[in-house]
């Protein structure tokens, strides 16, 4: 019996790899791109009844029209700013995302960068290798999280476990969402509700867990940053085209604020020359915060009974399919 291929666009190491395919089903077979090469991905897709998609090139019509026997585009995560979704609309091919499975890891990730930022801990340790001891100095500018106020943009799940998490801390948390959860889960979370200017002018840490969209593109804008205490910090683990880079490193350098945690860049993968790189009062990862070894087989599971619900006719749940 013949079976469903699922291909693969992004460029893998070997473990993560094999933890993958330890979770593939035995109707499937998969092929992994050795590249980011145009050619060979269009090649890849050729005969595949799946895409398995985790960015950062982007996925476009080009590609769906090399794939005639294409059933869905099963996306690693949740963010699909790098699919083309009107042309896999025009084209009836579905969407789906993996809502909720890297939501923790996420959060660790964004609580570390909060608790680095605010002990400048990339600063003290590349000093430190260079054989300065700062000690005494990193007193002056470092701070704790406790009695802190965190305002969260995007009560989603990630949003939501970033707050049980910031509460353990001892920390007050406000939150900003389009859509409001509801008295029920406000209160089982602990967080009150701001508008979003509001937000931007009460809380000591601002963190950004939304999708990267026409009406979020920008949204952390000069005006907005000029909001914010002087001694706060901003923390992005959602996309980088969510806050105006630019407008960003001129808080930063100007001390308006007191540092950033970035997780994700207006371009990717960030160059060097970037001006967030020169600056003492940021700390950087390269879009790793859902990047974890042990939650593969969680989110490859996840991906793989989206195609299996599609390969017998099922719908998809409504968490997971992506409207475009």
């Amino acid at each position: 019996m013949a079976k469903y291929k699922v291909a693969c666009l992004e460029v893998y190491p070997p473990d993560i790899r094999a933890e993958i395919e330890s979770q593939l089903p035995e109707e499937f077979e998969m092929v992994f791109a050795k590249s980011y090469d145009d050619q060979e991905r269009l090649d890849l897709v050729s005969d595949a009844d799946f895409i398995f998609f985790a960015g950062p090139y982007p996925l476009t019509g080009k590609h769906m029209d090399a794939a005639p026997k294409l059933k869905l585009i099963q996306k690693w995560g949740i963010g699909v700013d790098t699919i083309d979704l009107k042309a896999a609309s025009e084209r009836g091919i579905p969407v789906a995302i993996t809502a909720g499975s890297n939501a923790t890891v996420v959060a660790e990730h964004t609580v570390m960068l909060m608790l680095a930022t605010y002990k400048r801990l990339t600063y003290v340790d590349r000093n430190l290798r260079q054989g300065r001891w700062l000690k005494s100095e990193s007193r002056a500018f470092s701070y704790q999280l406790r009695g802190k106020t965190v305002g969260i943009i995007g009560l989603g799940n990630i949003g939501k476990e970033v707050a049980k998490r910031v509460r353990a801390f001892d920390c007050r948390v406000i939150y900003y969402d389009k859509v409001r959860p509801g008295s029920e889960v406000e209160q089982r979370l602990g967080v009150e509700f701001r508008t979003l200017d509001d937000l931007m002018a009460e809380a000591d840490i601002v963190t950004l867990h939304v999708p990267l969209a026409p009406d979020t593109r920008n949204l952390i804008d000069a005006r907005r940053l000029s909001l914010m205490k002087p001694k706060s910090i901003l923390v992005n683990c959602a996309r980088g085209g969510v806050v105006d880079e630019a407008s960003l490193v001129d808080a930063l350098r100007s001390g308006r604020i007191h540092g950033a945690g970035i997780d994700v860049f207006a371009e990717e993968p960030a160059k060097v020359g970037n001006p967030l790189f020169d600056l003492d009062n940021v700390v950087l990862s390269p879009h790793t915060a859902g990047g974890v070894i042990d939650n593969v087989p969680n989110v490859a599971r996840h991906c793989f009974a989206n195609m299996q619900k599609v390969a017998r006719g099922e719908p998809l749940s409504e968490a997971d399919l992506v409207r475009g």
